[in-house]
């Protein structure tokens, strides 16, 4: 009785607009997890009720990396399903399109122009696909930057995560959430001004 409940509380949270499902995929090392832990926490600070899925994939450098977060006023699930993302971040290209098929087809994603070779392609035995962002461009709506060299241009290439993060936010227009005190709170000490300087970067990528 109790799983028939949840399955109708499900089914009936998919059919409404209140709940927002957000992807954040890269490739280890990039920062992926942090961005979406301090996206989280904003979220909740708002009082959204958040749900975030476990990581997919091998978090440590180099392996594939992604987050699932769903929030709204209530949120039974923390998956999201093909053709279901309203948002997603793309921290490496080849990621983006590996996961454009989950985004909704008035969907929104953002892409850093950034590549990261696989093991195969390290070890000679595959090629990195050429032409990947006019694939995308093509089929989506997106906005295409060098995250990376802008974070470099700030002063901390390690800050590229908060960068697409500025950008995140700005496309979700939620107000009322002082993205500047949860950065604070998240990121080392010693590095809350170059990296709330790399958010407000981000945001002016897109509109």
């Amino acid at each position: 009785m109790g799983d028939n409940r949840m399955g109708k509380e499900i089914a009936n949270e998919r059919k409404t607009d209140g709940v927002k499902n957000i992807l954040l995929v890269g490739v280890g090392g990039q920062g992926t997890i942090l961005a979406s832990k301090i996206l989280s926490e904003g979220l909740v600070r708002a009082g959204y009720d958040v749900k975030m899925s476990e990581i997919h994939g091998m978090s440590q450098r180099g392996g594939n990396v992604s987050t699932q977060i769903r929030f709204g006023k209530k949120v039974y699930s923390p998956i999201v399903g093909k053709g279901e993302a309203d948002v997603i971040v793309a921290f490496e290209k080849m990621e983006a399109l590996r996961w454009l098929e989950y985004l909704k087809k008035d969907g929104r994603m953002v892409v850093n122009d950034f590549e990261i070779p696989s093991a195969p392609i390290q070890q000679g035995v595959a090629s990195y696909p050429e032409g990947i962002l006019d694939e995308l461009v093509h089929k989506a709506n997106v906005s295409v930057f060098k995250a990376g060299e802008i974070a470099s241009g700030l002063g901390s290439v390690r800050t590229m995560n908060i960068v697409l993060l500025g950008a995140l936010v700005k496309v979700l227009n939620i107000p009322g959430i002082d993205w500047e005190e949860v950065i604070r709170s998240n990121v080392k000490k010693g590095f809350e001004e170059i990296n709330i300087k790399a958010f407000h970067a981000g945001a002016d990528q897109v509109s």
